[in-house]
């Protein structure tokens, strides 16, 4: 399990990385098991704003926000998270690896979220299904 979760972190989290594009600067994450120093490095001027380089398009977008979490969970439904009024759920999909992304808002706190775990949970998960084809057709 151990390589599979550095293999996560390395697929989604450290290309683009501002502390590195490998798994040597890895600090635990307090929640999910992704790596706790990320930070996003790449920036699309002038509208888009910061990219997380390793996800799709429209899961890979920050904005031009400082509040964004990005969280990797083994499982699902993830520990200390819960799908509700004040975490909503907006965007699912299911990745190339078999894995589950899925994009959300806070709205009491007006803070995006994306959340990646480890499988196929797109029949557990309410909100919007974004198809291969979705994606692509985004700028």
């Amino acid at each position: 399990m151990e390589n599979l979760i550095k293999a996560l972190i390395e697929t989604y989290q450290c290309p683009g990385c501002v502390c590195g594009c490998d798994i040597t600067c890895f600090v635990p994450c307090t929640t999910g098991i992704g790596c706790g120093k990320h930070c996003a490095g790449t920036t699309i001027f002038p509208v888009v704003g910061k990219i997380y380089l390793g996800l799709p398009t429209g899961f890979n977008r920050i904005g031009n926000t400082n509040k964004f979490s990005l969280y990797i969970f083994s499982e699902y439904p993830a520990p200390n998270w819960k799908y509700d009024k004040f975490n909503i759920p907006c965007w699912k999909h299911l990745d190339e690896n078999g894995n589950t992304i899925v994009r959300g808002l806070q709205p009491r706190l007006n803070n995006p979220f994306l959340h990646i775990y480890l499988g196929n949970y797109i029949k557990e998960i309410n909100c919007l299904e974004l198809a291969t084809d979705d994606i692509e057709s985004m700028d």
